[in-house]
This record gives structure tokens, sequence and C-alpha cells, in this order.
């Protein structure tokens, strides 16, 4: 019999038992956190592949950028595909595609005639697959984990993640002295932990089945569908937004960082040891997340995080010595992780099942749709402001962001409410539901019986 889905049981106890004790959360979370590992090892390995093979920075440069055109080129397809195909096909076959994909190369490598044309098609194609990976990846969270839990696991999977960059940055540089093929068969081997964990979960990862296949709309509905979702949410508007600066403003500052360690006198060694801290910062943080919403509450620990996010950027330019880079950016880290439990652990319980895939994808698609202007806009004023000055501009860009959580209280009222009271979303008046004849999904809850996050509010009984 198909277990229900951990949000479905009304009334189940407060207490859930550990996370580290559900057995489909351990295949999940480890199968994820090894293929993240893999990924990080050959991040680091294909640039000097590439830089050895054809002595060209710039096309070291361009294969990892057409790693990521390929990721976001499948995200808002692929978030509509998770709310309509088995997502256990897409998170068994997807990683199989990015797994077939370094193993060519590895051979390639091994073979000592890799062609630089056939490494940036490889490259772009294990791209298209990890975009359709993510897409799949919120969606199968919420039917692991109880809804209260939620932040528990987003701290747990971010702090697994900024443990992999901290082991896989050095492991790429080993492997890679061991043989230049080793790190692409290393991250080939990884990718198919993701598969093997798809087949052992034992909870349905959905989506339910449509009622009514003849009503079913199209591909582009379902995406419409999703940002209909988004737009009727203050808080998701919001939040989505504001997240895709903040990311930008991140990603100059990543840039800055380690030009700003190699200005104060620190060499690769130097930059990999303050790298090193501002990572063991994210731990922290991701530790200290789900504790900090449960004493402060999510709203105090948002507009925290934020400043110290804001200091940290001001601090950072005045401290002469890079181990001192070094500790206030992991000061900096460990406040910026918070903030991500915050918004995301609210955006998957307020998101319908249903429609999930799509509103995570469209969120992912903004952010990385506009995060490349950062380090860009990062190194022209460095150039043409010197380091520090553009540091202190980004930390004003950033302090500017921190006011707007002051500015937007109507729209982050839902983080007054404690998570496990608040509701789903209604479902978007759809095509499909404009047509003749039942065409919900099992998951969409009747509009007369959910509220908008406004609402709730005003009715914290009715919560879930």
């Amino acid at each position: 019999m198909a277990q229900p889905r951990p949000d479905e049981t009304e009334n189940a106890p407060a207490e859930h038992p550990s996370l580290w004790r559900d057995r489909d959360y351990l295949y999940w979370w480890s199968g994820n956190g090894l293929s993240t590992l893999g990924t990080t090892v050959s991040l680091l390995a294909f640039p000097l592949l590439m830089l050895h093979e054809t002595g060209s920075a710039a096309q070291a440069g361009t294969i990892t950028v057409l790693h990521m055109l390929g990721k976001l080129g499948t995200l808002a397809v692929g978030g509509a595909l998770a709310d309509r195909v088995s997502r256990r096909a897409i998170l068994f076959l997807a990683p199989l595609v990015e797994a077939l994909s370094m193993g060519v190369v590895a051979l390639l490598v091994f073979r000592g005639d890799p062609s630089a044309l056939v490494l940036d098609a490889l490259a772009l194609a294990g791209g298209l697959a990890a975009g359709l990976s993510s897409s799949v990846s919120m969606t199968v969270l919420r039917r692991i984990v109880p809804k209260e839990q939620v932040p528990n696991a987003t701290a747990q999977i971010m702090g697994r993640d900024m443990v992999a960059q901290l082991v896989g940055a050095p492991l790429g540089g080993l492997l890679y002295s061991m043989a230049r093929w080793v790190p692409f068969l290393f991250d080939a081997v990884s990718f198919l932990f993701i598969s093997l964990s798809s087949l052992l979960i034992r909870r349905p990862l959905g989506p339910d089945r449509h009622t009514d296949a003849e009503h079913r709309p199209g591909l582009i509905a379902d995406m419409g569908d999703g940002l209909r979702i988004i737009k009727r949410s203050d808080y998701l508007r919001f939040t989505i937004v504001w997240g895709a600066l903040l990311n930008t403003v991140a990603q100059g500052f990543t840039l800055l960082f380690i030009v700003l360690v190699a200005h104060r006198g620190g060499g690769p060694t130097a930059v990999g040891v303050a790298s090193s801290l501002a990572v063991a910062g994210g731990v922290v943080g991701a530790v200290a997340g789900p504790w900090l919403m449960q004493k402060l509450g999510a709203r105090r620990v948002l507009l925290l995080s934020a400043w110290m996010f804001v200091a940290s950027f001001a601090v950072v330019a005045l401290v002469p010595r890079p181990w001192q880079i070094g500790l206030v950016m992991m000061v900096g880290m460990t406040s910026m992780v918070p903030m991500n439990v915050v918004t995301e652990s609210y955006e998957v319980r307020l998101v319908p099942d249903a429609y999930l895939g799509r509103v995570a994808a469209t969120g992912q698609f903004l952010f990385q749709g506009v995060q490349w202007i950062g380090p860009l806009a990062a190194g022209i004023l460095a150039d043409a402001a010197g380091v520090e000055r553009a540091v202190l501009i980004l930390a004003g860009a950033m302090a500017l962001l921190a006011l707007a959580l002051h500015l937007a209280r109507r729209q982050l009222r839902i983080l007054d409410t404690p998570l496990a009271e608040v509701q789903e979303l209604p479902a978007p008046p759809s095509a499909a539901q404009q047509l003749p004849g039942p065409a919900r999904t099992e998951d969409a809850s009747p509009p007369d019986t959910v509220r908008p996050d406004d609402d709730l509010l005003t009715h914290p009984s009715k919560a879930t």
C-alpha cells in the first residue's frame, strides 16, 4: 500500500523521529551528497583540462558557461515535467545521462585525444540533464520530509553541500594530479548514486495521477500555472525576486573575495585557506539555522542574518591580512545560510505539491539567469574603483536588500506564522479547470478549503 505523504497526516503527533533515522531521507540525502562531491571535483578539473589541452583561459571558461547554460535551458521545462510525469523516473534517468557524459569525457582523456568541441558538447549535455535533476529536487524533499522538519532538512542539505565543496576542491586537485581522466570517472560514478537512491526510496514521489487525462493541459499551460501560483502570493513574488538579487550580489562578492585575498598579498594557498574558512561558516549556519528559527522566529532570523551579511561585506574591506578576510567571511557565510533556510522552508510549505516543481524551477531559472551579472559588474567595479571600494559598493547594495526586508512587512507577514500552521495556496484557475469535467490533481485542494497566505494570518486555526 502506498504510504501517505508526510504533510497529509493532520493528526500525527507533533514530535517526529530524527531525520537521520528515516531510511528514505538518508538514501536521498547521501545519494545527492555524493553526486555534489563528484560535481565539485569535475568543476575544478574541467578548466584545468581545457587549459592543458588548448592553453586558452577563454576556452576554460567557455566549458563552464556551457554547462550553466545547459542547466538553465531545462530548468523551466523540468519543473513542469516534475509535476506531470514520474519524478522517480526523472530522478533515475537524468543522472544516468550526466554519468554517461562524464564517462565519455574520462574515456576521451584516457585515450589522449579529447577534442575541445566534443568536450564542450558533453559539458552542455551534462548541464541539460542537471537542469532536469535540479527541477525535481524540492518536490522530492516535500514527499520525504514531514512539514515540521523541512527547516532541519533544508539546513542539513545546505551543510552537506558546503562540506562537499570544502572537500571536493582539494580532492579534485589530488585526483587530477594522479591522472587527468580520474576526476571525470569519479564524477561519473557519483551520479550513479542518485539513480540508485531513487530506486531505494519507498515513499511515492508523485505526482499524483490526474483524474481525467483527456483534459490534461499541455506543457506550456503547466508552466503558466507555476507562474500564476507565484503571482497570487505576495511572499513568493517578493522572495523570488529578492533572492535572485541577493544571489547576484553574493556571486559578485565571491569574485571580489578571491581578488581581495590576492590584493592583500595572499597566494593560492591563502586563497584556499580563506575559502575553507568561509565554507566552514556555511556549515555552522546550516546547523544553527533551524534552531534560530525555533528560538527567534523566521522574520527575526531573516532580518538579523541579512544585516550580519552586510556587516561582513563592510569589515572584510578593512582587515589587512588574508586569514582575517577568511574569518570575516566565515561569519558572513554563517549568516547567509539561515536566510536560505527561512525562505526555502516557507516556499515548500506554501506551494501545493502538484505545482512545487514548476514554482521551484521558476525561482532557480531566475536565480541562475541573472547571477552572471554579479561577477561581471564586480570585476568592472574593481578595475574602475579599486577592490576595496568595489566591496563597499556591494555592501551598499546588500544594505538596500536588507532594508527592503523591513519595508516589505505585508509581503513577509507569513513569516510571523509558525511553519507548521501555514496552509497551502489554492490551485490557480488554469486552463484545465475551465474545461468541462474534473481536471484537478489529487493534490489540489478545493478553493473554499485553502486560503492564500495573507488570509492564513487572520485564520491560523484553519491551518493544516
